[in-house]
């Protein structure tokens, strides 16, 4: 038996490995594994390195994403949701928009697998106050690259491969919106026979999007807020999987227009979606904001998932 000044010294050196960890990782015996065998696909030169906010969570250059999957808890359902926390493409908030979904969707039995996905400047974001395009969206490479990989893990994971679905927040929400109509042709080259499997995903769950709208960047006083076109990096198609939408309408950060403008381009295209609105709630609320109406979209997604058939009843 350790004495009692070894306990302490043990307890310490944990304590101080926390206090000095750089990267995100995740609860005792989850696994976090790299989503890409060899070398990242158009990586950065000299990357700097990945670090952890100190005040909470939040991941900063991300140069090698990474899954984390969790199992569900309780009866297994079979299905599988990919998380993209969001963060402007510039970090990812790994809690709010992470770690608690997780335990959300492991709670009603539904595999969680968490994508550490590459930030910063991986999709549209801003840089040095204007509008920034990347040549190409990396976020949207490792999207698709964890998509097959739990396809070719489900019988291992025990996941049925036609119900895997995607749920994402703020830039995670344009994650979202890009993974699903950009499907027929990988933004890489395949490397292994993950990359033989589909990245569509059966179903997917966009909440307070961000970067969608077409109008976003123009001056609010003369813009056309009647025109609700998308940005043309996102083109839904008829085989654009079911949607999930909610938004608050007084969210300042990206607007209630997102929302919209990406529900009308899916119903025009045929797709069966499901939009909430709600007037509070702001931007970045997750599931952190119970007492207000906002707060029940976690049921209202759930009900909506039995819907499509991906939940039993």
């Amino acid at each position: 038996m350790k004495t009692p000044t070894l306990l302490l010294s043990a307890l310490l050196a944990l304590v101080g490995a926390a206090l000095h960890a750089t990267t995100w990782q995740p609860g005792p015996e989850l696994k976090q594994v790299p989503i890409w065998p060899g070398e990242v696909p158009d990586a950065l030169p000299h990357p700097p390195p990945e670090t952890l906010g100190t005040d909470w969570p939040k991941v900063s250059n991300v140069s090698v994403p990474t899954m984390t999957r969790y199992p569900p808890k309780g009866r297994n359902t079979g299905a599988a949701v990919v998380v993209f926390p969001g963060g402007g493409y510039q970090i990812l908030a790994m809690d709010l928009e992470g770690t608690e979904i997780c335990d959300w969707l492991t709670s009603r039995g539904i595999t969680c697998i968490l994508l550490k996905y590459r930030v910063p400047n991986s999709g549209p974001t801003w840089v040095d106050n204007h509008r920034y395009y990347p040549k190409v969206q990396t976020a949207l490479q490792d999207a698709q690259r964890t998509i097959g990989l739990v396809r070719e893990h489900a019988a291992e994971w025990h996941i049925d491969p036609h119900k895997v679905g995607v749920i994402g927040f703020s830039a995670g929400g344009h994650l979202v919106a890009a993974v699903s109509t950009h499907f027929q042709h990988r933004t890489y080259a395949p490397v292994d026979a993950a990359d033989r499997l589909s990245n569509r995903p059966d179903f997917a769950m966009a909440i307070y999007p961000g970067h969608l709208w077409a109008h976003e960047d123009e001056d609010r006083a003369t813009r056309n807020g009647n025109d609700l076109s998308l940005r043309p990096d996102i083109h839904p198609t008829a085989d654009t999987p079911p949607t999930f939408i909610v938004m608050a309408e007084d969210d300042h950060v990206d607007g209630v227009e997102q929302a919209l403008a990406y529900y009308v381009a899916l119903h025009k295209a045929g797709v069966p979606t499901e939009m909430h609105l709600y007037a509070q709630g702001g931007h970045a609320f997750g599931l952190r904001k119970p007492n207000l109406p906002v707060g029940r979209w976690p049921t209202l997604a759930e009900r909506w998932l039995r819907a499509i058939g991906v939940l039993s009843h």
